[in-house]
């Protein structure tokens, strides 16, 4: 069995809060870690999705550096407070956001950042954070709380050989995550390319709008879309139906998925924050085969397919009433995911969406929405063209969830030395 050793954070690292930022200094300048990327990452992405316009006095301050560990500084609940994330790399010029905290190592060859990047995500540091946090109206993450964890570590090799094992098939996670990147890529470029452009194949295997094929002006949509294709209200077209509110009575339980679990379209499940609905415990929206689903609130992009050999099943979630649903057809459904995905939905929603505490759309709103109808038999082609990729998607994502399982399994029995991983 291997000896654990007990240490305080507070002895291996120094605390330090992110950069207070304005809302004109996002979207430009340089590299930003952001609440977002430190909750939904074990480890930091190699390319950070978020820019922050700092000075260079701030990148000096606010540096972010390998084996840096970021932790959430605050929270609606306790659950989601210093959720972990690691730098494997330094990140020239980057800062880190305000509402996370730093831990920069003061040592070396005691606690491998890797094995740290696993351990501050499993139950023990989790039940830790939770019995230590102060809940007010929001959880807070402060100097206080830092100073009384500890963490209980084997030697640094045997570190380095369970950080390294974990984060083997946290690349493969990763892996399957960037070719389904690519994969929807290709997919919404040909959904562009054939219904934003119109250059579908004619008749001859030309680009329709290219090679001068016959367009007519719409008055509701007020642009010329090919001839003979219609305009219709989401509440009234061959496309799709609008899902409202509401499951059926179950036996058992089924996992509940709030908005706050999906990362535009990945379902980010934390074991530590899953949560379960059992027989008529809420109203809530239950997953179909063949259906679409988005956030309701504005400015919000979190969107869920559910296609053949979806990670998400009928039989295993219902989701929470921050999401809408409509049923598609079969051959309507990659055709309807994109729509769902692009500027004129998105552009809509934040538009229609009202209320006092949070903005969001209604069935009601959802009902004035416009779709363009192309013919059934160039849906059919579209259909059979993307299916293969979001076939792959799925595949990789169950297989990612299989993997996350396994990990999340593993991670106690390597820790306490029930299990070993050899040299």
């Amino acid at each position: 069995m291997n000896k654990i050793n007990e240490h305080s954070l507070s002895d291996l690292y120094d605390i330090s809060s992110g950069i207070s930022t304005t809302k004109d200094q996002a979207g430009h300048g340089s590299p930003f870690v952001s609440f977002s990327t430190v909750f939904n990452n074990y480890f930091l992405p190699a390319e950070l999705p978020d820019l922050m316009d700092a000075s260079n006095s701030d990148q000096v301050t606010y540096s972010v550096k390998e084996g840096d560990i970021f932790l959430t500084r605050t929270s609606e609940t306790i659950d989601e407070l210093a959720m972990s994330c690691v730098a494997l790399r330094d990140y020239p010029q980057a800062t880190f956001s305000g509402f996370t905290k730093r831990l920069r190592p003061k040592t070396e060859d005691v606690a491998y950042h890797k094995y740290l990047g696993f351990y501050l995500r499993g139950y023990l540091f989790r039940q830790t954070v939770t019995n230590h946090s102060i809940m007010t109206l929001r959880s807070s993450f402060n100097e206080e709380i830092f100073a009384m964890l500890k963490v209980y570590l084997p030697n640094y090799e045997q570190q380095v050989l369970i950080g390294d094992f974990l984060y083997s098939i946290e690349q493969k996670i990763q892996l399957n995550n960037a070719i389904n990147t690519e994969l929807e890529k290709v997919a919404k470029l040909l959904y562009n390319y054939w219904f934003v452009q119109f250059d579908f194949p004619d008749k001859t295997g030309k680009p329709y709008h290219a090679s001068g094929g016959p367009m007519e002006y719409n008055k509701q949509i007020k642009c010329e879309i090919p001839k003979g294709w219609r305009i219709q209200k989401l509440n009234n077209t061959d496309l799709c139906t609008i899902l409202s509110s509401g499951i059926e009575e179950f036996d058992g339980e089924k996992i509940y998925l709030s908005t706050s679990e999906v990362d535009d379209s990945e379902i980010v499940n934390h074991s530590v924050t899953t949560d379960y609905a059992h027989r008529l415990q809420r109203a809530n929206m239950q997953p179909r085969h063949n259906s679409v689903w988005f956030a309701k609130m504005k400015d919000t992009v979190k969107n869920i397919l559910v296609n053949k050999g979806a990670e998400i099943l009928e039989s295993d979630y219902i989701f929470s009433t921050g999401f809408a649903g409509l049923q598609c057809s079969q051959i309507s459904l990659y055709y309807v995911w994109n729509y769902l995905r692009g500027d004129y939905f998105e552009n809509k929603k934040n538009l229609m969406a009202t209320g006092a505490t949070q903005q969001a759309i209604n069935d009601d709103d959802l009902k004035g929405f416009d779709i363009l109808v192309p013919p059934e038999p160039l849906l059919e082609r579209f259909h059979k063209a993307v299916a293969p990729y979001y076939h792959l998607i799925s595949k990789s994502r169950f297989e990612n969830k299989e993997l996350a399982e396994l990990r999340d399994f593993l991670l106690p029995l390597l820790m306490n030395g029930q299990v070993r991983v050899q040299g």
